[in-house]
């Protein structure tokens, strides 16, 4: 079974949220508090995390920063609804996905299922061998890892999903609509601003070209474009 680290200081909604999990053939485990979540999640036993944004002792931005600093586990966030700042806040750090609260529990699964399907490993077939190549970027889809003019490149899951739909179609313009599909599992929502969030960590990542201008260029109402050397 999947297992799945739920972090939320609501105690009924965390129990609802595990039975459901349970049925849906996931084996979920609680904690209550942002320390405890941590160190769960820094554990080892988990395939994904579920970190809930307002908690004693230690919030969910806070939990999520000290996770990301040695981790690389697939994590989404529970954020209050229309609360732009940690949502936005929380994918900059690092989250694969958010649900604003209050949030149905077959959404959350489906949600979870989304971002279990981008990191689990695919078939010892590919052996890992095939790369995707733009320039001096280097994508190998089996193993999910990338180099950047020779060196390690640190991607959460979804940033290597967007970046390998946006290489996959180096030159061409990508909607972000196709994008939030690909690397997110999900149509883009309105006023959805995840796409935006996680380009500009990659284009942080990336450095700038020689002439100044993002290896990633925003096609005004069109979507985003991957620029060949």
């Amino acid at each position: 079974m999947t297992r799945v680290l739920l972090v939320d200081d609501d105690t009924e909604l965390a129990a609802m949220l595990q039975e459901y999990l349970a049925q849906e053939g996931f084996e979920a485990s609680v904690a209550h508090d942002g320390e405890a979540g941590v160190t769960e999640a820094l554990s080892g036993h988990y395939a994904i995390a579920v970190l809930d944004v307002m908690m004693p002792r230690m919030n969910g931005v806070e939990a999520l920063r000290r996770i990301r600093q040695s981790s690389d586990l697939p994590v989404l966030m529970l954020t209050a609804r229309g609360d732009d700042i940690d949502r936005v806040v929380g994918l900059e750090l690092g989250a694969d996905d958010y649900v604003p609260k209050p949030c149905s529990p077959r959404e959350l699964v489906a949600r979870l299922r989304a971002i279990l399907r981008r990191t689990d490993t695919p078939a010892a077939s590919d052996n890992g061998t095939e790369a995707i190549r733009a320039g001096a970027l280097e994508l190998w889809p089996a193993r999910r890892s990338a180099t950047w003019r020779g060196e390690a490149l640190a991607l959460t899951s979804t940033e290597f999903s967007l970046l390998e739909a946006l290489v996959r179609r180096a030159g061409s313009v990508v909607s972000k609509n196709e994008l939030s599909e690909s690397a997110l599992g999900r149509p883009l929502a309105r006023f959805d601003r995840s796409i935006d969030v996680h380009v500009s960590s990659i284009r942080h990542k990336l450095g700038p070209r020689s002439d100044g201008l993002s290896w990633i260029q925003t096609v005004r109402g069109q979507g985003y474009q991957f620029v060949r050397d």
